[in-house]
């Protein structure tokens, strides 16, 4: 079987890893010239942990993840109004909790992925040719590949979705934020927010800062606007949403640099009645980006490529594999999308009524047994889905 996969981010990383292991031939393109740098921090827990665990790739994602005691929010002079410390989330999650920038988890699976996989960076899909039997991609400068199978795991923005189902503004929910990530170099502020992440304790905006190694310091921005249209300029526009913040805000935003470094996007989900068209499938945000709201964006992603790899190696036809990847998938995607929409407005609160009562839930997490049930409500349900056996290999589809 001969896979092209779009798109050389976490999910068809990924998934270019298990395909390959599992005997496909692959190719992956991506339309970036190299490995992008841009990222948040994030907390890797959940199904793709397990899926990490089984491909042999988590001893290398703990390497490179970060260790942070406790999340705080910060009032304009820095105090401490309400918080939780991270030992209560990863105890309901089994310790099986991880914090890494997102490009070092898309590093570490890059790292994994066997010499036997050909990447093509700079390159980009410019034609399909969808069949029931197979599918033909042109790709940047007239270049022809015959396939069994195209995987769209390029993004939120994907080209393989935009050509094989339509236009994305008939799959996008905009959920009303805006959202940065960025990072620099500053001992004083790295100095106040090392060992945790700091989230400013503010309404209608909010920015968050983790302290990494050295003297850098990670931000991660979001901000209400009912204007999905992102800014020509997104370092000007950083600066105007977020420079009535204190603390340690101004130094953060002198410090934002060019706009080629920074990661700048809507908060959005995908919601797709299906995500396969004859011999085009897609993953991970392509499918069904989930929003930051929801988290386990990337942790999804994962997921998603190891339960479709699965299902293509114990199918007896490549059509069985993808129902098959899609019906044990969407449910937990359906789930975790409900959760992100039902709490946008404690995400970041839209009132000063609403900053109190999160306050206030929050103090009454420490509270033994609702400490409990508060940091199972962030960590979501449990799927299990990654121990599910198949039963053995089909030489029909490997």
């Amino acid at each position: 079987m001969k896979v092209i996969i779009c798109g050389a981010g976490i999910a068809g990383l990924a998934l270019a890893e298990r395909l390959h292991t599992l005997g496909a031939a692959v190719v992956v393109v991506e339309k970036a010239p190299g490995p992008r740098t841009q990222g948040y921090m994030i907390d890797f827990f959940g199904p793709g942990y397990d899926a990490a665990e089984a491909m042999g790739v988590l001893p290398r994602i703990r390497e490179l993840g970060h260790h942070v005691e406790e999340m705080t929010y910060r009032d304009r002079h820095g105090r401490r109004r309400s918080g939780m410390r991270f030992a209560r989330f990863a105890k309901i999650v089994d310790g099986r909790l991880i914090s890494i920038m997102r490009p070092d988890l898309e590093r570490a699976l890059r790292d994994h992925v066997p010499a036997g996989v050909e990447i093509r960076h700079a390159t980009t899909v410019t034609g399909i040719d969808n069949r029931a039997d197979g599918v033909t991609v042109t790709l940047t400068g007239g270049t022809t590949i015959d396939a069994d199978l195209l995987v769209g795991a390029d993004g939120i923005h994907s080209t393989v979705r935009d050509q094989t189902f339509g236009p994305e503004r008939r799959f996008l929910r905009y959920l009303g934020f805006h959202t940065a990530a960025y990072s620099f170099d500053d001992a004083g502020v790295h100095a106040q927010v090392a060992g945790q992440f700091c989230l400013t304790d503010t309404v209608d905006r909010q920015m968050g800062f983790y302290g990494l190694h050295g003297e850098r310091v990670a931000v991660f921005t979001v901000h209400r606007t009912a204007d999905p249209t992102l800014p020509a300029e997104p370092r000007a526009a950083i600066r105007r949403e977020y420079g009535t913040l204190g603390w340690v805000a101004p130094r953060a935003l002198a410090a934002c640099p060019p706009p080629e470094h920074v990661y700048y996007d809507q908060v959005a989900q995908i919601d797709m009645p299906a995500w396969t068209r004859d011999r085009v499938t897609l993953i991970g945000d392509a499918a069904h980006a989930v929003s930051l709201l929801a988290g386990q964006g990337a942790s999804l992603g994962i997921t998603g490529a190891y339960v479709l790899a699965e299902h293509l190696s114990h199918a007896k036809t490549i059509e069985t594999a993808l129902d098959g990847y899609e019906r044990t998938l969407r449910p937990v995607v359906t789930d975790k999308q409900q959760v992100a929409r039902n709490g946008t407005r404690w995400f970041i609160p839209a009132t000063t009524t609403q900053l109190h009562i999160r306050r206030a839930a929050l103090k009454l997490a420490r509270v033994p047994v609702i400490d409990r049930y508060v940091a199972a409500a962030l960590a979501g349900k449990s799927t299990g889905i990654i121990d599910r056996p198949l039963g053995p290999a089909s030489p029909a589809t490997t």
